[in-house]
């Protein structure tokens, strides 16, 4: 693919250096197309799962839908701190830069459930 990329005529070993950074930045993103097709494909096989199993739970019984609970729970720390597993900031910011945070810091959790009967709600 990155051979295509390159003026006609130009052999790889003559390519200009925009050219290879050009061709590295193509090669990582088919690999980010790759890993996110693998991904999208493992999902896509649970939720058919899922469905599956949720439509013979209702031939069985057919208010089963009505039985069915989902819940989560979020943590909302109030000095500013956010989880980096569960949010990715982009920034330009130095990251060589410290800031000192408290051992335990306040937060707020909050779970909820949703159901066929209305939403549950609770905080701690």
């Amino acid at each position: 693919m990155c051979r295509s990329l390159l003026h006609s005529g130009t052999t790889w070993s003559d390519a200009t250096a925009e050219e290879h950074v050009l061709c590295q930045e193509v090669r990582r993103k088919d690999l980010l197309q790759d890993n996110l097709v693998a991904l999208h494909f493992k999902y896509d096989q649970a939720s058919h799962r899922f469905v599956e199993w949720a439509q013979n739970e209702i031939a069985v019984v057919p208010d089963f839908h009505k039985r069915i609970l989902f819940s989560d729970e979020a943590h909302f720390w109030l000095n500013g701190y956010v989880n980096k597993q569960n949010c990715h900031i982009w920034s330009e910011a130095n990251s060589q830069v410290y800031v000192e945070t408290p051992l335990h810091p306040e937060k707020l959790t909050v779970w909820c459930a949703l159901w066929a009967s209305g939403i549950l709600l609770q905080k701690r």
